[in-house]
């Protein structure tokens, strides 16, 4: 397993890679170095996993030291680094202003997956998440979405790489998609790690001016939708923001991103046990989407110990699976990864956060 790169203090030196190749190759030659030093440079950030300047031997040292005067790798603090039995790792970062973020590692046989915040805390305050009970304090910048991936790429050995990125961590993407869309061009584009667009997963909690405004923007990403209810009164109740919205507006934005993308739309859907989980939940939720082309990700409540909901039983959550069916609404059930670690999004943010402080 390669290693992070060991950093004692913050850095407040902008990331290189804010910029794009473009701006890259226009700062190379305003330092009298042909813009071809963009693209040696870019492969060592994103393709050969250099943790330092210092690393580009093949970049002339006058360029390195420009670089190392000027702009930074890694300026984030690793705060904590946990691995769980099924090799699912997660980072808690320490930002340059003392905010923290998380982003996760997920093996699999196949894919190797990566879920990635956009802002530092969530303003949406869904009752079962972690990520929003302190609220909102900022949306992060490009390169601090960026920093996430590089930090999760390079904890991969050599020969194994990232498949697949999530946009599921702390935040609401939509809320920061000024900040979000260049950096998944950038993941996108053959200069950076070459990820196909169809390979990448926003999550949304359904902002149906923002759906559309991703439409627009012609790619080929993949939209998730955390539902979580069938309905309005359920679903003011969980995720409060919809009182503004209403799940019937969510639909119709989630169907517009269908018709200019011909992308499938996924609903997501915690399960709580007495909540939302009933046969009728079930029944209720298909019919809405019966005549849509959906599918349907339960995810079964990961524990928080500073919340009250827990997930169903496994006999409970596999009829729900059946009602949908039965209807047919394709639907599949989220393994859960990283059981023995603080694992739920946003839980080990909090964790640091309401840790009492020692004074001395």
């Amino acid at each position: 397993m390669t290693g992070l790169p060991v950093l004692i203090t913050a850095s407040n030196k902008p990331r290189i890679y804010e910029m794009d190749a473009a701006g890259l190759a226009a700062w190379c030659e305003s330092k009298d170095f042909p813009e071809y030093r963009a693209e040696q440079i870019r492969r060592w950030i994103f393709g050969r996993r250099a943790n330092d300047f210092s690393e580009m031997h093949d970049v002339p040292a006058a360029l390195r030291n420009e670089m190392a005067s000027e702009f930074s790798l890694f300026p984030a603090r690793v705060e904590k680094h946990q691995i769980a039995s099924d090799r699912t790792e997660k980072l808690l970062l320490e930002l340059s202003d003392g905010q923290l973020i998380e982003c996760v590692l997920m093996r699999e046989t196949d894919r190797r997956t990566i879920c990635i915040s956009t802002q530092v805390g969530c303003a949406m305050g869904c009752v079962f998440c972690a990520s929003g009970l302190l609220g909102l304090k900022r949306n992060l910048t490009t390169g601090e979405i960026l920093e996430q991936v590089l930090r999760l790429d390079r904890l991969l050995p050599k020969g194994e790489q990232i498949t697949n990125v999530v946009v599921m961590g702390i935040g609401e993407p939509l809320a920061n998609l000024k900040s979000l869309i260049p950096a998944l061009d950038t993941l996108n584009e053959k200069g950076g790690l070459g990820l196909g667009a169809r390979r990448i997963t926003i999550s949304t909690v359904g902002l149906p001016d923002k759906i559309r405004e991703l439409a627009k923007l012609g790619k080929q990403y993949n939209l998730a939708v955390s539902l979580h209810a069938p309905n309005n009164e359920l679903r003011n109740r969980l995720v409060p923001v919809n009182d503004k919205i209403g799940v019937d507006a969510i639909l119709e934005a989630a169907d517009d991103y269908f018709a200019v993308t011909g992308r499938r739309v996924t609903y997501e859907y915690v399960l709580l046990s007495g909540v939302n989980d009933e046969p009728y939940h079930a029944r209720e939720l298909a019919k809405r989407l019966q005549s849509r082309i959906a599918h349907v990700n339960l995810i079964p409540m990961n524990g928080v110990t500073e919340l009250e909901f827990v997930a169903p039983t496994a006999p409970r959550t596999d009829e729900f699976v059946q009602v949908l069916e039965s209807f047919g609404i394709p639907a599949t059930v989220r393994k859960r990864k990283g059981a023995d670690i603080d694992a739920a999004c946003g839980q080990l943010r909090l964790s640091r956060e309401l840790k009492p402080t020692v004074v001395e």
